[in-house]
């Protein structure tokens, strides 16, 4: 495994901390990116080797600066991980559309921000490698997260958009798709809108409790995501998406059979209309 260069946001806690330590165990440069000075501090004193750069990717306009600032300090990109990202939990109803913005700021339009800085010096390279942190959810949803998965599946989208644009110019881009792992994602990093509606309750507070029960036991290894992305990234032929966790398998297969039914079922109105 040649020595690369990654650039991976969101890098101080759950996937971007767990990808950045073990690239820095298996002889890769990192730069990282945090959003405040104290977290730069406490990054550096967890992962030395890191090269610690602040970032708040819903900065748009300061981001060309900072991945050219990164690449005169540390040389050119290998591998970007857009990683930075938290998750909205809430009934759409009850939700304010404040905070479906917020959200797709950060995940979405943050994390294209980011790659279109990276897409111009990736194409005159000819070389590069873009993984974009979707989620089980960027395919499958479950009541309580419309704004969470509605992000992801836009970033799902634009990013297979991505995939064909780059592949010319030999730049491989790929979504990683998890499913539960043990993160912060359902703890201290997610936005939980309060309850207002009671007609809900029933559906939605189990739903609320059971997911606070779990946070910080999930299946996944966030360590075991990280070894994953390595071998994934040394790939000539990556996919498109790539599943992480048995109950992503699980869901995501499941979704594709009841998709296939659907089509199935109304397959004589869909043709209906040609003509």
């Amino acid at each position: 495994m040649s020595p690369k260069t990654f650039f991976i946001t969101g890098s101080n806690s759950g996937f971007g901390l767990a990808i950045a330590s073990a690239a820095l165990q298996a002889g890769h440069r990192v730069i990282g990116t945090v959003r405040s000075q104290a977290s730069r501090t406490a990054l550096a004193k967890t992962l030395p080797g890191l090269q610690p750069v602040l970032c708040d990717v819903t900065e748009f306009d300061r981001i060309d600066d900072v991945v050219r600032q990164a690449e005169d300090e540390h040389g050119p990109v290998d591998v970007l991980i857009n990683n930075a990202g938290y998750g909205h939990e809430g009934v759409l109803e009850e939700s304010p559309i404040e905070e479906m913005r917020r959200q797709f700021d950060v995940n979405v339009f943050g994390a294209v921000a980011v790659a279109k800085a990276f897409l111009p010096r990736f194409r005159a390279r000819r070389h590069g490698f873009v993984v974009n942190v979707t989620s089980m959810g960027g395919m499958i949803t479950m009541p309580g997260i419309a704004y969470y998965c509605g992000s992801k599946f836009a970033l799902q989208g634009i990013s297979e958009v991505m995939r064909a644009e780059m592949a010319p110019f030999g730049v491989h881009v790929t979504t990683l798709c998890p499913g539960s792992f043990r993160t912060d994602w359902a703890g201290r990093s997610m936005v939980r809108t309060e309850r207002s509606i009671a007609d809900y309750d029933g559906l939605f507070d189990p739903i609320r409790e059971a997911r606070q029960a779990v946070s910080g036991k999930q299946l996944g290894d966030p360590a075991k995501l990280a070894a994953a992305v390595l071998e994934l990234i040394e790939s000539d032929n990556p996919p498109p998406q790539l599943l992480l966790g048995s109950d992503a398998l699980k869901h995501v297969s499941d979704r594709i059979v009841r998709l296939q039914q659907e089509i199935e079922a109304w397959k004589s109105v869909t043709v209906s209309t040609d003509g």
